[in-house]
């Protein structure tokens, strides 16, 4: 992972064939001392586990996927939980075939490179649990 500062409140963010995406924002986060962004991306991976959350039941369920992926669209915020980086993350990723699959990412390995474009907003937000959906929500 390689990252280049912009300004005041943009990075770019390279990631490199074994590079996880969710554990190399967390770690641009802490560095950078970032509280608060907008997430954007492209790139191809080798492995995703991403999958939808079942609202009644309070649990997600996780789809593995291995193989040539190209990332499609990776989008989503980076803030904080319990003052500590917190990523909420969507990945839409497509197969050789041209089929598209896409969810919540909870994983996502590199297989040539990743662009990720961070873009700081101003102020922070931190999650707490919602015991309504068993979500992570924004707590204002």
């Amino acid at each position: 992972m390689e990252y280049k500062k912009l300004d005041a409140s943009r990075w770019l963010l390279r990631l490199d064939p074994d590079d996880e995406i969710v554990a190399s924002l967390g770690k641009l986060a802490a560095a950078e001392h970032i509280r608060l962004a907008m997430v954007q991306g492209l790139g191809a991976v080798k492995k995703v586990v991403m999958g939808v959350y079942n609202v009644p039941q309070q649990a997600y369920k996780a789809n593995t996927l291995t193989g040539a992926f190209e990332m499609l669209s990776l989008t989503g915020t980076l803030d904080t939980m319990a003052g500590k980086p917190y990523s909420h993350l969507h990945i839409a990723i497509g197969d050789e075939d041209g089929l598209a699959h896409g969810g919540h990412l909870n994983e996502a390995v590199i297989s040539a490179t990743a662009e990720i474009v961070v873009t700081a907003l101003p102020g922070e937000v931190d999650r707490e649990r919602s015991e309504v959906t068993g979500l992570n929500i924004w707590k204002f």
